[in-house]
Parts: structure tokens; C-alpha cells; sequence
């Protein structure tokens, strides 16, 4: 069966730098979009970052532009977040995603995507 398995969160002061990453098995990586959403208490999950079955196209989120970056090692089937200049705002249960189409572009909504991973915590402190 198809699982993402995600890693690389934690504690960590604002400004500082996290990278998230999702490593997947059960299906052929190399061929579908990838992308990262999260979800804060209290608050409806929320798309983060997209990328391509390729890694040539990406997708960011507002708030996300400009600090965090979605990249892909197809060969090694994961898929990373690098998280920069990190702000008390972006503590959320990130987690990733693998979209329905094959040979997809990013793609933004929550409905589009049929596996996912557990989550990993990101707190950001004051």
C-alpha cells in the first residue's frame, strides 16, 4: 500500500530554519505532484507548497513564498520543505501529500490529493 512517512520537525525559535522531509513507498513517485499542506488548532488545513511529478514547476502559498522551498529527489522518492525565517504563525502539523494525476502540475486544492502522510509537528517559539 501506498505510505508517506514524514520527518524532520520540532521545536525551534523564530527565525530559525527547518527542513521537513517525506519519504514514499507503495507507488511510482516519479510521475505525481507532491505537495505540503498544514493545519494549525482550530483551524482548517491549509496548502503550504506544490510541486510537479518533475520538480520543474512549484507553487507556494503567500505566506510561505520568499522562506520556504519544495524540492524533489525522485530517485530517492522524497520529497523536502526547506523552511526559512520561521515565525510563531507557521506552527502547524505539516504534512505531505501525493496528487491523483499522473504527470501533474502543482495543484492546490485539499480534494486533489489521495495519499498522505501522518504529519510532523513544527513549533515555532518567541
Amino acid at each position: 500500500q501506498v505510505q508517506l512517512v514524514e520527518s524532520g520537525g520540532g521545536l525551534v525559535q523564530a527565525g530559525g530554519s527547518l527542513r521537513l522531509s517525506c519519504l514514499a513507498s507503495g507507488l511510482i513517485f516519479g510521475t505525481y505532484p507532491m505537495g505540503w499542506f498544514r493545519q494549525a488548532p482550530g483551524k482548517e488545513r491549509e496548502f503550504v507548497a506544490g510541486i510537479s511529478w518533475d520538480g520543474d514547476n512549484t507553487d507556494y502559498t503567500d505566506s510561505a513564498k520568499g522562506r520556504f522551498a519544495i524540492s524533489r529527489e525522485n530517485i530517492k522518492s522524497t520529497v523536502y520543505l526547506q523552511m526559512n525565517s520561521l515565525e510563531p504563525e507557521d506552527t502547524a502539523v505539516y504534512y505531505c501529500a501525493a496528487g491523483r494525476t499522473m504527470y501533474g502540475l502543482p495543484i492546490r486544492p485539499y480534494e486533489e490529493y489521495i495519499h498522505w502522510g501522518q504529519g510532523t509537528q513544527v513549533t515555532v517559539s518567541s
